[in-house]
């Protein structure tokens, strides 16, 4: 059940299951989130988090694997983090996949230290936190300074 919970369903044994699942799941929440309070998504955000963690623990511990693919939890709260305070355009949900995708990808520090040292779904979860942070700040300085970029207004 923790495999199948981890891995979203099909989502986690697709080729890259990360991507696709922030594509076919991220996106859309953060679209049906856009009436919600702030308040709210943070709730959501924290949950979902904290479950990655969870689950990632549980998870590769039952797959003997570290970081397991096939585990997709952490994509999600990554993506989460990235957009639980913006505003939703199509626009910024798009910005906010690419930009927090190639940030995880790359692991720009802490992200890499903390995922090689952290324990667990700790360190799993961990980095994709910071590339949401990181993602987060990018799009709020780009959101303040071009927002019609993003269908905002002036």
């Amino acid at each position: 059940m923790v495999i199948l919970t981890g891995s979203l369903g099909p989502f986690g044994f697709l080729p890259a299951s990360g991507t696709i699942t922030v594509a076919a799941l991220g996106v859309p929440l953060f679209y049906l989130m856009r009436e919600w309070p702030y308040s709210a998504r943070a709730v959501l955000m924290v949950a979902v988090t904290a479950l990655a963690v969870w689950i990632h623990q549980l998870g590769d511990r039952i797959l003997r694997e570290k970081d397991s693919r096939k585990l997709v939890w952490d994509e999600i709260a990554g993506y989460l983090i990235a957009v639980t305070f913006l505003p939703f355009t199509p626009q910024l949900a798009i910005a906010a996949f690419v930009i927090e995708r190639i940030i995880d990808i790359l692991k720009i520090q802490p992200a890499s230290w903390i995922e090689r040292t952290w324990p667990g779904g700790w360190g799993v979860v961990g980095d994709d936190v910071v590339a949401g942070l990181y993602t987060w700040g990018v799009l709020y300085l780009l959101v303040v300074l071009t927002p019609s970029t993003f269908g905002l207004p002036v």
